[in-house]
C-alpha cells in the first residue's frame, strides 16, 4: 500500500509536466493520496486535517519570505536600484565571459548573504535584465542565476541550509565549511569552464548597454542613493540579521526613495507592493516590469500545500519500509543518498523538507556525522533546485521570469551530485 500511494502521486506528477497542467492540481491530487492513505491507515478525518494545518502554520516563515521577495523586487524596481547598479555595471560587462561573470557574481553574493532567494531576488533579478537587455538566450542566463545563487546557499556559514544539515546531523556548520569548498572545487571549476565556453558566441552581440541606459536615465534618477536598499541588504546579511528583517528594511528604505526622489504617490504603495511595478511612461521600460506579492502566489501555493504533506507521512509511517529496504540495498552509500535524494525531492517539494526526510531514510548508511552532513550537503541541497516543481527551482525562476528548462544549463546543481557519485570510496 506504501509503494502504490507513493508511486501514484509520482506517476500524477509525471502526468502534470508531460500535459502542461499547472503543478498545483497534481499536489492537491498528492494531498488527497495521501489523505486516504492515513485514513486507511486509522486516522480520523479530524486528525488528518489537525496534521495538515500543523504542517502548513510550520511553513509560515517561508510564506511570509515569498511576500517579502515579491514586495522587495517591486521596490527595487520603481526606486531606480536596479537601475542604477546596471547603469554602472553594464558598460562595464563584455558579452565574450558574460554567463561566467553572472555565475561569479551570484556565487559570491549568495555566499556573503547566505541565502538563494536572497541572491535571486537582488542580483538575479539585475543580471536577467541585463542578460535580457543584451539579448543573452534566457535558458542560459538563468542557468548560471541558478547555479550561482545555490553555491552559497549550501555553503555559506550563515546559509539556513547549511545550519539545518548541521542540526540534522548533530555536527558543526564551521566545521562542515572546509569540505564543503573542497568537494566543490570541481563541479564549480567545471561549470566555471562551460559558462565561459557557452559566452563565446556571446562576443558576436553588441551590448544594448547605452540604449538601456539612455531609458534608465531619462525615466529614473541615477545615482547612489538608489544604491541604498541594496546596500542595506548585503551590510545587514553580513551583520547576521534575520534574513525577514534584512530585507523588510530594504524594503522601507526603497520606498522612501520612491516617495521622495522618484515623486512617487503615497497611495500608489499599496498597488506596487501587490502588483508590483509597472512601466507607465515608456514601453522599453518594460523590461524591469515585475514583482509584487501576487507574483510569488503560485509558488506560495506550492508550498502551503506541499507543506501538509510532513506530518501526515510522519505520523502514519509511510516511509518506513523504504527506509528498511535502503539499509539493505547494496550500493554505495553516495549512490544510494542521491537516488534518495531525487525522490524525497520529487515529493517533498521544497529543499527543508526533503533535507529531512532524505536524513531520516539514509542516516544509517555512513556512520560518520561530518561524513553524512557532507553527503546531503553534495546531494539534496542542490537536487531539490532540480526539480521543476520543487519552490527551490521554480521560486528563483519565477523571480527573474526565466523558462524552467534553464534547469538544463544549472550545471553547478547536476555536476556536484555527479562529482559525488563518482569520487573514489573512501
Amino acid at each position: 500500500m506504501q509503494i502504490l500511494a507513493l508511486s501514484s502521486f509520482t506517476f500524477v506528477l509525471i502526468l502534470s509536466i508531460m500535459a502542461g497542467v499547472s503543478i498545483i492540481w497534481a499536489l492537491i491530487a498528492g494531498y488527497v493520496i495521501f489523505f486516504l492513505y492515513a485514513a486507511r491507515n486509522g486516522k480520523s478525518v479530524k486528525e488528518i486535517l489537525r496534521l495538515s494545518l500543523r504542517g502548513m502554520y510550520e511553513a509560515r516563515n517561508i510564506l511570509i519570505a515569498f511576500a517579502l521577495i515579491g514586495m522587495l523586487t517591486a521596490s527595487w524596481r520603481a526606486s531606480g536600484t536596479i537601475a542604477s547598479i546596471i547603469c554602472y555595471v553594464l558598460p562595464l560587462i563584455k558579452p565574450s565571459s558574460f554567463l561566467a561573470m553572472v555565475f561569479i557574481v551570484n556565487s559570491l553574493i549568495s555566499f556573503l548573504t547566505g541565502t538563494s532567494f536572497g541572491t535571486v531576488a537582488t542580483m538575479g533579478v539585475i543580471c536577467m535584465t541585463m542578460a535580457n537587455a543584451m539579448g543573452v538566450n534566457p535558458m542560459l542566463s538563468g542557468g548560471a542565476i541558478l547555479s550561482g545563487i545555490f553555491f552559497g546557499d549550501r555553503c555559506s556559514p550563515v546559509s539556513t541550509s547549511a545550519l539545518l544539515v548541521a542540526d540534522l546531523t548533530k555536527t558543526k556548520v564551521m566545521d562542515n565549511i572546509p569540505e564543503m569548498m573542497r568537494t566543490s572545487l570541481l563541479p564549480f571549476a567545471l561549470s566555471l569552464c562551460l559558462y565561459f565556453l557557452l559566452s563565446l558566441p556571446l562576443s558576436r552581440l553588441e551590448p544594448s548597454g547605452a540604449d538601456i541606459t539612455e531609458i534608465f536615465y531619462a525615466n529614473f534618477r541615477i545615482g547612489l542613493l538608489p544604491l541604498l536598499p541594496a546596500f542595506l541588504m548585503l551590510l545587514l546579511s553580513l551583520m547576521h540579521l534575520s534574513t525577514k528583517a534584512t530585507m523588510s528594511i530594504s524594503i522601507i528604505s526603497a520606498l522612501l526613495i520612491c516617495l521622495y526622489s522618484e515623486d512617487m504617490k503615497a497611495s500608489a504603495i499599496p498597488s506596487l507592493l501587490l502588483y508590483g511595478f509597472v512601466s507607465q511612461s515608456d514601453t522599453a521600460l518594460s523590461i524591469i516590469n515585475g514583482g509584487g506579492m501576487l507574483s510569488m502566489a503560485n509558488v506560495a501555493l506550492i508550498v502551503a500545500i506541499s507543506s501538509s504533506y510532513s506530518p501526515i507521512l510522519q505520523e502514519t509511517g509511510l516511509l518506513d519500509n523504504i527506509q528498511q529496504a535502503i539499509g539493505k540495498a547494496k550500493i554505495r552509500p553516495s549512490l544510494s543518498i542521491t537516488l534518495v535524494s531525487t525522490i524525497t525531492c520529487m515529493i517533498a517539494c521544497n529543499q527543508t523538507l526533503a533535507t529531512m526526510l532524505t536524513h531520516q531514510l539514509c542516516s544509517t548508511l555512513i556512520k560518520d556525522k561530518k561524513n553524512i552532513a557532507i553527503a546531503l550537503e553534495n546531494t539534496v541541497i542542490v537536487i531539490a533546485a532540480l526539480i521543476p516543481w520543487s519552490i527551490a527551482g521554480s521560486v528563483p525562476l519565477t523571480v527573474i521570469k526565466a523558462p524552467n528548462i534553464s534547469i538544463l544549463a544549472s550545471f553547478y546543481l547536476y555536476l556536484l551530485p555527479l562529482c559525488f557519485v563518482l569520487k573514489k570510496r573512501s
